[in-house]
């Protein structure tokens, strides 16, 4: 999980594996790691998932913690735009500190949608760069399902 400060990294890894939410926000510091298995296909997968703090600087994420990922989220606040900028960069510093591995750009906070800075317009020029993108809502469970298996799917196919 990478992407700027307070933009639903850790909401959706808790709305992902244990079902819930809450509006209390805790910044995360350092990393998480929770694990849920999950079917893919015929295959049984147990994804390890790493929630990394929010640095809006990628030189203070440790490289030790991206060393060996098989796949990534990219997680902007769809209320605020910056967030996209950001996901820029972070996508620029993690492909050249792990390669070409398969990643997700989700647009987290579909349930704030009328508030949102990111249009469709930006995302669309994503879209034909060939960036997957989900819109999801941490808060709604809207798309996170959708936003695991298809960054799962993506590296089973890599």
């Amino acid at each position: 999980m990478l992407g700027a400060t307070a933009v639903g990294k850790t909401s959706l890894v808790s709305r992902f594996v244990h079902s819930i939410f809450s509006d209390k926000y805790l910044t995360s510091v350092g990393v998480k790691i929770d694990k849920k298995s999950i079917n893919a296909g015929n295959q049984r997968v147990d994804l390890i998932l790493w929630d990394l703090n929010g640095e809006d600087d990628f030189q203070k994420i440790r490289m030790s913690y991206l060393r060996g990922t098989s796949g990534y989220l990219l997680v902007i606040d769809g209320t605020r735009g910056e967030t996209l900028d950001m996901a820029l960069s972070l996508r620029d510093s993690a492909e050249r500190a792990v390669g070409r591995v398969p990643f997700l750009l989700v647009a987290n906070k579909a349930d704030l949608a009328s508030s949102w800075e990111v249009d469709d317009a930006m995302l669309g020029d994503l879209s034909k760069r060939e960036w997957p993108i989900v819109r999801t809502s941490a808060k709604t469970g809207v798309g996170v399902e959708e936003a695991f298996a298809a960054l799962t799917r993506a590296m089973l196919q890599d």
